[in-house]
């Protein structure tokens, strides 16, 4: 670490991490390597009741209540579905008294809702999240925040002319784990940033949305045409409807379910706005069950040089034919060191080069002449002390307690900002900013070409 770079992380860093011995986490190291465990606040105020709603009970919806009423003073009052059966499931887990409707403008109009969790397909994100928010209630939207770009601008625009709480459902950014990896990033631990390699493999039909179908799936039981909105009309189809990540109408692949928790990670660490262009390649591998989105696609992300970050390129991949079985990391690497990123969890590891560059092994000092090789090695020792060669390694772990919840903690965040007024740690902006990258490598990955995008203004930059 440079003495810039030193006193840059003596400035900033003043770690909350308690260190243990490692123990149950002993994967994250090396035998006998200490994992620093990582404590969350818990200041939170349950004095204000807040009712809450979810449009949209599927996977998500389920998840995002179960976790947001283990809040203290938060109670699930309300639900809207177009499958009936997500509506029973409802009642089965939440209790007959929760109020259920196919038209989640039924629980707008309704007074004792204070917030609403937007689950439901990308498609129907915006259209909900505004009218939420035109109706007083502050709003949770699942990620991505949109499906298109402009969408996105219009929902900024809700979130500023209604004065909402809103917040995107990329949970990442809540995480202690990734506040301390942002307090040691800024601290300058792993030096100056110039690449990030991420990938999320998996290998296997549920993690490639081969969900499953239930069996009275029907005109009569799912409102269909709803669901398609402004999409193509097309006949009732069971697979387009409980399957819908699989089609570009309405999901957005990919980039838009898994490269954003990537990119919102990344941003939320470096305080970067975005990348300036974006070029994806892929292809439709194993799952030729009729999507029309591919199940490889890895795309290159660059990243300029502005007052929070130096340049760097990123890139993420992601491969749902992995036959080794699947996995994930994030890799910040700089100068100095790297950061690799788990879920909850997170290593640096440092490799400082050496004052003196050695010589010998595979060098021009071995086809030196024996004179010249004497004169080199005493003008080399003159040089450099003795043991200045040698690199200076070290590695340290962190990670959450057992147990740790980082979408707990997100929507945490978001009680408190409706109680208190705090911001929310992810804003409409951050979530274009995030949503944005991820579905421009749609375009480029369609389009075969590599797309210019405008981090600031959040826009493609035609031509």
């Amino acid at each position: 670490m440079s003495d810039q770079s030193r006193r840059k992380f003596i400035k900033h860093l003043g770690s909350t991490a308690a260190l243990l011995g490692i123990g149950q986490l002993a994967a994250m190291g090396r035998e006998n390597e200490p994992v620093h465990l990582l404590q969350p606040e818990n200041n939170f105020s349950s004095n204000d009741k807040i009712r809450v709603a979810c449009v949209g009970m599927g996977i998500m919806g389920f998840g995002d209540v179960q976790t947001a009423i283990k809040v203290p003073g938060v109670e699930f009052v309300g639900a809207a579905d177009l499958y009936t059966g997500h509506l029973e499931k409802v009642k089965e887990v939440f209790g007959p008294n929760v109020y259920t409707t196919r038209d989640y403008r039924e629980l707008l109009k309704r007074k004792d809702i204070d917030a609403v969790i937007v689950a439901t397909p990308d498609h129907w994100h915006d259209t909900i999240a505004i009218a939420a928010m035109e109706s007083g209630k502050a709003v949770y939207c699942e990620k991505p925040m949109v499906q298109q770009i402009e969408e996105g601008h219009k929902v900024i625009a809700a979130q500023k002319r209604t004065k909402a709480v809103f917040q995107v459902g990329s949970q990442r950014v809540s995480s202690v784990a990734l506040a301390e990896a942002r307090k040691r990033y800024l601290a300058g631990e792993i030096g100056q940033l110039n690449v990030v390699e991420a990938r999320m493999d998996r290998h296997s039909a549920l993690g490639a949305w081969q969900y499953s179908i239930p069996t009275d799936a029907s005109p009569q039981t799912v409102d269909f045409d709803t669901f398609l909105k402004d999409t193509s009309k097309v006949p009732f189809d069971p697979v387009r409807f409980f399957r819908w990540r699989n089609y570009q109408a309405y999901g957005t692949g990919i980039p838009g379910d898994l490269f954003v928790h990537l990119i919102s990670g990344l941003h939320f660490i470096t305080g970067s706005l975005g990348p300036t262009s974006v070029y994806a390649s892929g292809n439709l591998v194993q799952w030729k069950d009729g999507r029309d989105v591919p199940d490889v696609v890895v795309a290159i992300f660059n990243y300029p040089e502005t007052k929070e970050h130096p340049a760097f390129q990123m890139t993420l991949r992601v491969n749902f034919a992995d036959g080794s079985g699947g996995g994930e990391y994030t890799r910040l690497i700089g100068t100095e060191g790297v950061l690799e990123l788990g879920w909850n969890d997170f290593k640096i590891k440092k490799h400082k080069l050496p004052e003196a560059p050695g010589y010998g092994g595979w060098d021009t000092y071995n086809t030196f002449t024996k004179a010249e090789q004497q004169a080199f090695e005493k003008q080399y020792k003159a040089k450099y002390p003795a043991g200045s060669d040698a690199a200076i390694e070290s590695s340290n772990a962190y990670a959450a307690p057992n147990g740790y919840d980082d979408r707990l903690d997100h929507f945490k965040n978001f009680f408190e900002s409706m109680r208190t007024g705090k911001p929310v740690v992810e804003d409409a902006t951050f979530g274009l900013r995030a949503a944005g990258p991820a579905l421009i490598t749609n375009q480029s990955y369609f389009s075969k070409k590599l797309i210019n995008w405008d981090p600031l203004k959040m826009r493609v930059i035609q031509g």
